[in-house]
């Protein structure tokens, strides 16, 4: 190697901090590839959301009646928006996670925006939320926000995301269905069928991996349980649990995508979607108190999510400098804004960082370098996306459960014993799972440790800015009873 050469990555480990955080090449190679597998099912999830909902018009997105074409382009776009907002979080942000359509709030939009507007509107409300956010991250007044919230709070978000991932994990892969009265273990109190087998095989293989301190333990924990996924579905025919009407038509099915090996491999990407986005329409489609409200709901879940989750990641990562804060978290949220912005451009709703990207880092990643190959992975998933079903759910969830546990070891920094934080923290950790929305979680959080404050006649104490946070979220929790009250609900 040259000396020019040596300069060359002498500047790249220093720009993204390599052997500072005690990390190399390969954990980040293998972090970036785990935190593609387990959050590649986005590709596929999108679509059915965004994809086959229909607007106002009673259309599909892309203004077609042709559900197949909507769900293609939806994929297509959803592939190529993740893949360059994570490059871009690795190369500016220089932090182990990905971004990708955000989960509820692309619900959000599908089922409550588009009925009431066309989708070009819908998604133009999201460009908006995003450069809002934009422009707060660039005020400072998010990272203020940030650095305003107790220390042990903070540790709470983390702990409930870890609960909120396992969650994810479990439902995901079949394990926790819903039942009689409100979930149950498996389908009546009782596990079956093979795909079920396939979870819990997964799990154990990645906990002892874990345990055993094997390298590359939850990377080999997917791939070995994709292969058996694709035997078993090879050799008995399982099929998916969900029929062609969104209704369980095999309850012993795969839970999302079918292992099989696909037909065709490479497909030509349809990015017809790019740019159907109207920043007005919205306004006299619904009125303007309507639309207000609507950006405000957007706003808050995008705002506290990224937060939360950067909070919790970056604490796994043993990223947190002794004040309490992470390494170039204002360049991280620029780029979270950003993203939610790019999203609604390209017509797949907010892109948003994803917790998921934990599991990256229980394999070990620490920097952007991660994030740089599962961008690329998800670039080259917008012309392989067939590949992408390889890898079902029952594979890739075991490594969500696993990483919830490592993420819980955050709650001994919490102490219970003072109610005054011990509360807000317990409601943070609980509703965060039991709500399904890490938002709601910070919420209850902030909201009932200002109460607590108050009531013990330390109102001045409360940092301005939690005064300003926990009424926003009041009036986020009010916002449906307003709506009803306006006639707009």
């Amino acid at each position: 190697m040259s000396l020019t050469d040596s300069r060359q990555v002498t500047s790249f480990d220093r720009w993204f901090e390599l052997t500072a955080r005690g990390s190399t090449y390969g954990r980040e190679i293998r972090g970036g590839v785990v935190t593609f597998f387990t959050m590649a099912y986005i590709v596929i999830l999108n679509p059915l959301i965004i994809g086959t909902a229909k607007d106002v018009n009673g259309q599909f997105i892309g203004a077609t009646d042709d559900i197949v074409k909507s769900i293609t382009m939806v994929g297509a776009a959803t592939a190529l928006v993740a893949g360059l907002m994570t490059i871009l979080m690795g190369a500016i942000g220089r932090f182990p996670v990905a971004i990708a359509a955000g989960l509820g709030l692309n619900g959000f939009v599908a089922f409550t925006l588009a009925p009431q507007m066309t989708w070009a509107d819908a998604m133009g409300l999201v460009v908006i939320e995003g450069i809002l956010i934009l422009l707060l991250v660039l005020t400072g007044f998010r990272a203020a926000v940030f650095n305003a919230v107790p220390e042990q709070l903070k540790y709470a978000i983390g702990v409930g995301i870890g609960l909120f991932i396992t969650l994810i994990g479990l439902v995901d892969s079949g394990i926790v269905k819903p039942g009689v009265p409100l979930i149950s273990f498996g389908t009546g109190g009782v596990l079956q069928g093979w795909p079920t087998f396939v979870f819990v095989f997964g799990l154990l293989l990645t906990i002892v991996l874990v345990v055993r301190k094997v390298k590359g333990a939850i990377l080999i924990g997917i791939l070995a349980t994709a292969v058996l996924a694709i035997v078993l579905e090879s050799w008995l025919g399982l099929g998916p649990r969900v029929g062609g009407d969104g209704q369980i038509a095999n309850p012993v099915g795969w839970s999302l995508n079918v292992p099989a090996i696909p037909e065709q491999v490479i497909a030509s990407p349809d990015l017809g979607l790019l740019g159907q986005f109207n920043l007005l329409g919205s306004w006299s489609a619904i009125g303007v108190i309507a639309t207000i409200l609507a950006i405000f709901s957007l706003m808050l879940s995008d705002f506290f999510d990224t937060m939360g989750t950067a909070f919790g990641l970056a604490t796994e990562a043993d990223l947190i400098d002794k004040d309490g804060n992470i390494p170039h978290f204002q360049s991280i949220l620029v780029v979270d804004s950003v993203a939610a912005a790019a999203g609604g451009a390209a017509s797949v709703s907010t892109n948003t960082s994803y917790i998921e990207s934990a599991s990256g880092i229980g394999e070990g990643a620490r920097t952007g370098i991660a994030s740089l190959v599962t961008g690329a992975l998800f670039l080259i998933a917008m012309f392989f996306t067939p590949l992408v079903t390889v890898i079902p759910h029952e594979a890739a969830t075991p490594a969500l459960v696993v990483v919830g546990f490592l993420m819980m070891t955050q709650i001994r920094h919490i102490n219970f014993l003072d109610y005054t934080i011990g509360i807000p923290a317990f409601l943070t950790i609980a509703l965060m799972p039991f709500t399904y929305s890490i938002t709601v979680g910070i919420g209850a959080g902030f909201v009932s440790w200002l109460v607590i404050k108050i009531f013990q006649g330390k109102a001045r104490e409360v940092n301005w800015l939690m005064w300003v946070v926990s009424i926003a979220f009041i009036i986020y929790f009010a916002v449906s009873p307003i709506e009803s009250l306006l006639g707009l609900g």
